[in-house]
């Protein structure tokens, strides 16, 4: 019988060391990213590491595959695997580069319990528009399903292929959406014409995004926001950048207002 304090401190550890909790459902993250296209994979070793969802029993384990409930079957399922029988393959989604239990929670997570690295299993991909990855939490694909409508909206991958645009906070996509759209006007104004929309997102990405990016690369200012992205600082440096222009009554120079906003914002990085 599975012991209830231990599965109490596993969360407790869990969410201590900021690691997702529960299992995650597939159809719940399906239905959040787009699908592009699916495929079988047949039959392979899978890294049991990888396994961090399930398709319909994601409320009764943990994400390290511990029960949530008295659970016999998966007993006898490790009383099998220290005899050395050789049980039949689980059936796996995969997603990204996680995977998803159809069938075989019970030998997923004993060889888990027991230290085991593979595991057979028949295999369907599923392959999504923006990556997934055994580390996301629920809030990563809340993130990564802003990101897929945000690619969806502008075309940007068709548009600029080379373009990886990662926020860690929700609802910043609409802020990019808002500078799209703030851009667009102006060179609307300054050509006399109407722009058209994916003109308007290549030009964004050309001339307002890519160089304050750079800008943040060439000054190394990432170091002082831990656990932010480039994209991040985007949507702040060009907030700043804002602000001292109306301060100053000029635009600034790009690398000085990476690093202003560094030494105001950021936090001294570690030798």
């Amino acid at each position: 019988m599975p012991n209830p304090f231990s599965r109490l401190w596993d969360r407790i550890l869990s969410f201590a060391r900021e690691e997702p909790s529960f299992l995650l459902p597939f159809d719940w993250v399906k239905e959040k990213v787009p699908i592009t296209g699916w495929r079988y994979l047949g039959l392979q070793e899978v890294e049991v590491e990888r396994i961090v969802g399930s398709v319909n029993r994601y409320q009764d384990f943990t994400r390290a595959f511990l029960p949530l409930h008295e659970d016999e079957r998966l007993k006898r399922v490790e009383e099998a695997l220290s005899r050395g029988e050789v049980l039949p393959p689980v059936t796996l989604y995969k997603l990204g580069e996680a995977y998803f239990v159809v069938d075989g929670h019970h030998r997923v997570a004993a060889a888990k319990k027991q230290g085991g690295k593979f595991i057979d299993a028949e295999v369907w991909e599923f392959i999504p528009l923006v990556p997934i990855t055994p580390a996301d939490t629920e809030k990563d694909i809340l993130l990564k399903a802003e990101y897929a409508a945000f690619l969806k909206h502008t075309r940007l991958k068709e548009l600029r292929p080379e373009a990886e645009i990662l926020l860690s906070e929700l609802s910043g996509y609409r802020k990019l959406l808002e500078h799209i759209d703030v851009h667009r006007y102006f060179r609307g104004l300054e050509e006399k014409r109407e722009i058209p929309y994916e003109e308007a997102v290549a030009s964004w990405y050309d001339r307002v995004y890519k160089p304050i990016v750079e800008a943040i690369r060439e000054t190394g200012i990432l170091r002082n926001f831990p656990g932010r992205t480039e994209a991040d600082l985007y949507v702040w440096l060009s907030e700043h950048l804002y602000y001292l222009a109306q301060e100053q009554g000029a635009v600034p120079e790009l690398r000085e207002a990476a690093q202003n906003f560094a030494r105001k914002y950021g936090v001294s990085p570690r030798n």
